[in-house]
């Protein structure tokens, strides 16, 4: 007996460990023999994450493509993983032991560091997994995997070195942007420049051996301290006698030369710029140009160097800022201040961090030679974008795409798999400060060691605490002492003084294991065929992979999508996907984007826990249209939570008439035109449902299934059929029992991507009476009721509710009371109209409240009047209603709406507001706008039907 109220709380968790116990979510469930595959990977969620509205959203979508292509017979494999979050995770845990007054990072040491990494992650990373199954998420959780697992490591380490013997991976000192509390590299997108209230000093610097000097202005006057240079326009008249000569450099009292370079804009200021190439990222180029050395004026922490002149050395970089400035004005050196917006580059999560551009040796990836084969499989079509307009953000990213920094100043991620040792001399590079120390990279540490013996021709000495000891450096230094003395006969016979053992210094050549770790995408590029196991030749990769569709939200086509594109073509020569289906925002219910700060963020959670899964799971689908942002109140989801309890009803209300499914029961041979309907009606609801789903039109297949089990079967089929289940015909009564129990099925089979708990539950239920059910619903079959559609029966039934309609609206429009019955009479009825009134007299008078239908010839005073086929359809209501007072009421109204429509287009074609005000103030107002214009045609029309 189903129960008389539906309890989510006490159904969600039962229903899942059913699915859990049968193995429903394991790859290949309820699949047809040789059936077609379909392959999602689950855009990994960080280990520190929790979830939020968007990964609700991304994930709800992502299982009703699964839940409907596993339903459809395919072999279906939904994976699951999680990511590593290589800072983020670095940070909470150093914030733990700092919390707890625990040692930290450095004094813990690398091992014991990562011990404690592991066990946060043990106990903490798996927690937003496990509120995805909250959700009813269906992925194989069996082959759960993560980033950071043996498997994926080892493929980490398979693309790293097949991409550095390619060249297309390489080690250079190069400017990045640098995070100086994290003390690492971070990526470009990683950034956020933020307009902000700055200055701009102009400075003067005097030219040497002269009288003259140059006016350069900087927003950051202590990286003057790093200047290389001062750069002007070739062409520009003031300064051409300048180019070539030298300004001293104030504070420092270096020499530095005066440059002729584009870059230096003569509409711009004075015309003449600081070139700082350590510290400015425009500044580097310049700097390449004309051969000019950067000088790193900051410590990894944006502490000032021994680079700078000693007053200024271990000041952090804000406070050297201040004092630079007091020492410039003492000097006469601040020609002028001026107040100006500047942008400033923070960290973009936490937006507190001012990022630094910072020189230093860091690995890249060339992208700009992956990222041609990827961009030619979106042009080309062999993946596609949707919405489609998302290819052009694709495109105007990989087409300017810039070498990918890869290493990252941290400890917790997969560690570059490169060694370092001295460059012997003979190396055409031996004592070439730019190409830095001799490189060996290999999977293992044997491989490295291989290698240097290969390359120095004895035994290598491997210093695995690294440059921390001390011990690598002394050991790096002492070797290369000893191979430059051995080509000086003189010096060595000097080191020999002072150490008799100096040749035997060199028997082992000394090795150190690189210390960073990859840029957690890296690891994540490879996504699709790592967790497949890739670089075994496995069986679910050659099945599952290339994958097919993507879902993920715009913020990652850089971070993620191109990347695994790259990675995918590649490696297996294939793209990852056919498909990026692309999300919009969630915001709130004004349009606003939810942050903490303006306290407007939603927690799906919540919503599971107060409205249930499946109405939570439904809102999100039924907003989700494509390229629109999604306005998330909590009004849908009572509504949604409301339209579960609709469907639960109806089924107890068929279980208590008696409606149960039949053995053999043949839809095609039913007689009675409202049961041929409703079969006919489910046809059309399973084809917009399927054709929304497969053409990602997430929104027009939920309200597709909502109107038609809302708005079709429960307030047409249901209320039509209730005559019959409680009259005497019991052949009549049979048909459409049966009739009921089939169509309740296909909706449960239509509803369950979306709403997977309610209908699973509803499916048992049912399943307790007639023939027994064979399988769980997720794994039955979708419906398939080609060949059922009725036009005849479409015709007559959409006649009766077209008729029923027009009645209740006058009714409604015309203030009759609910509880007043009025006469109907019909003008002008051919036989089809005749015979159709006759055949649903009892449903016509029942449902519009009427107490009497007649025919007549002419159309009776006073009478509202509704047009239906070749017949006038008149509602007397003169003593029912004052037809003048109900006039005078509609036209006041239709005045009223007039008015605030006008008022509406004044706003919105004023040009300052539309500039001014919040787009979603705008969009409001739009809406408001045409929600007035349909209630003012609504009254039209009730006007003309009194006229």
């Amino acid at each position: 007996m189903i129960e008389k109220t539906y309890e989510p709380a006490s159904v969600e968790g039962r229903i899942y460990q059913a699915w859990l116990d049968a193995e429903a979510f394991a790859a290949g469930a309820g699949a047809e023999p040789g059936a077609e595959t379909f392959s999602i990977v689950i855009p990994p969620p960080n280990v520190t994450g929790s979830l939020h509205i968007g990964h609700a959203l991304n994930n709800t979508i992502q299982d009703i493509l699964i839940r409907f292509e596993r339903m459809r017979g395919k072999d279906v494999l939904w994976q699951p993983g999680t990511d590593h979050a290589g800072i983020a995770t670095q940070m909470i845990v150093e914030r733990r032991l700092m919390e707890n007054q625990q040692p930290g990072r450095r004094e813990l040491g690398r091992e014991e560091f990562l011990k404690r990494v592991w066990e946060w992650k043990a106990e903490s990373g798996g927690t937003i997994m496990n509120q995805l199954k909250r959700l009813g998420a269906s992925a194989d959780f069996s082959r759960e995997r993560f980033t950071m697992d043996e498997g994926l490591s080892e493929a980490v380490r398979e693309v790293f070195i097949a991409l550095y013997r390619k060249g297309l991976i390489y080690r250079a000192k190069r400017l990045v942007n640098w995070h100086p509390v994290l003390e690492t590299a971070i990526s470009d997108l990683e950034v956020e420049n933020i307009e902000t209230d700055g200055k701009m000093w102009h400075l003067r610097y005097p030219v040497e051996n002269s009288e003259d000097h140059i006016v350069v202005a900087t927003t950051r006057p202590e990286t003057m301290l790093g200047d290389v240079a001062v750069a002007v326009h070739p062409e520009d008249e003031r300064y051409q006698h300048l180019i070539g000569k030298y300004v001293i450099l104030p504070l420092v009292g270096r020499r530095i030369p005066i440059v002729g370079d584009e870059y230096a804009d003569p509409e711009l200021g004075s015309g003449a710029v600081k070139i700082t190439p350590a510290h400015d990222f425009n500044d580097f180029e310049v700097g390449l140009r004309h051969n000019l050395r950067p000088i790193n004026i900051f410590t990894t922490a944006a502490r000032i160097n021994g680079y700078a002149p000693k007053d200024y050395r271990g000041l952090d970089r804000f406070e050297a800022r201040a004092k630079v400035l007091v020492d410039l004005e003492a000097i006469d050196a601040v020609m002028w201040v001026e107040d100006k917006k500047i942008m400033v580059p923070y960290d973009e999560k936490s937006k507190q961090v001012v990022i630094e551009p910072f020189l230093t040796d860091q690995w890249f990836v060339n992208a700009e030679v992956l990222a041609q084969r990827a961009l030619a499989a979106v042009r080309e079509g062999r993946t596609k974008f949707v919405p489609q307009n998302w290819e052009n953000t694709y495109f105007s990213w990989m087409e300017n795409i810039k070498p990918w920094c890869i290493s990252r100043q941290l400890w917790w991620g997969h560690q570059i798999p490169a060694w370092y040792g001295p460059r012997l001399s003979t190396d055409p590079d031996f004592g070439n400060a730019d190409k830095g120390p001799k490189v060996f990279v290999g999977a293992t540490e044997e491989e490295a060691i291989a290698e240097a013996k290969s390359y120095y021709g004895r035994p290598v000495t491997v210093f695995n605490q690294g440059l921390t000891s001390g011990g690598y450096q002394e050991a790096f230094t002492q070797f290369e002492t000893v191979q430059r003395a051995r080509k000086q006969p003189e010096l060595l016979a000097k080191l020999k003084e002072t150490d008799p053992f100096a040749e035997l210094q060199d028997s082992k050549a000394p090795i150190h294991r690189d210390e960073d770790v990859l840029d957690t995408w890296f690891s994540s590029a490879l996504w699709p065929f790592s967790t497949l196991g890739w670089p075994e030749d496995t069986p679910e990769l050659r099945k599952y992979y290339q994958t097919d569709v993507l879902v993920t939200g715009f913020d990652i086509i850089f971070f993620w999508v191109a990347r695994m594109m790259m990675m995918g073509i590649e490696f297996l020569d294939e793209e990852p996907f056919h498909t990026v289906y692309v999300h919009a925002l969630v915001r709130d219910e004004h349009g606003a984007k939810m942050s903490k700060t303006k306290g407007n963020v939603i927690d799906p959670l919540s919503l599971v826990d107060g409205y249930g899964a499946d109405a939570t799971r439904f809102t999100l689908a039924a907003m989700a249209a494509q390229g629109r942002d999604l306005r998330l109140a909590m009004s849908r989801v009572e509504g949604y939570r409301n339209f579960v309890t609709k469907l639960w009803n109806a089924a107890r209300f068929l279980e208590m008439n008696e409606c149960r499914r039949v053995e053999g029961y043949d839809p095609r041979a039913n007689t009675l035109a409202l049961n041929r309907w409703i079969v006919s009606a489910t046809h059309r609801a399973v084809g917009a449902v399927t054709k929304g789903i497969e053409d990602f039109k997430f929104n027009e297949a939920a309200n597709a299934a909502y109107d038609f089990v809302w708005g079709v079967f429960c307030d047409w089929y249901v209320e039509l059929a209730k005559p019959v289940l409680t009259g005497e015909d019991e052949a009549a009564k049979a048909e459409t029992r049966a009739t009921a129990a089939f169509a309740l099925d296909q909706i449960l089979k239509l509803l369950h991507p979306f709403m997977p708990f309610v209908t699973e539950e509803l499916w048992g239920e049912t399943g307790k009476i007639g023939p027994a059910r064979e399988k769980l619903l997720i794994v039955s079959r979708w419906p398939d009721l080609s060949g059922l559609e009725d036009a005849d029966a479409d015709a007559e039934m959409d006649w009766l509710i077209q008729l029923v309609s027009g009645i209740r609206s006058v009714r409604t429009e015309m203030n009759v009371p609910a509880g007043a019955k009025i006469a109907l009479q019909i003008i002008g009825a051919g036989e089809e109209t005749g015979t159709r009134v006759e055949a649903n007299l009892a449903a016509i008078e029942r449902l519009a409240r009427l107490e009497s239908v007649s025919y007549g010839s002419e159309v009776p005073a006073g009478s509202a009047q509704i047009i239906l086929g070749e017949a006038v359809f008149a509602l007397p209501l003169a003593g029912v209603i004052d037809l003048s007072v109900e006039r005078a009421r509609l036209e006041k109204d239709v005045a009223k709406i007039d008015d605030e429509i006008a008022k509406i287009d004044k706003k919105l074609g004023n040009e300052q507001f539309v500039a001014k005000a919040p787009e979603e103030v705008i969009e409001e107002q739009r809406t408001r706008r045409s929600d007035a214009a349909d209630r003012r045609k609504k009254l039209l029309e009730a006007l003309a039907r009194l006229t």
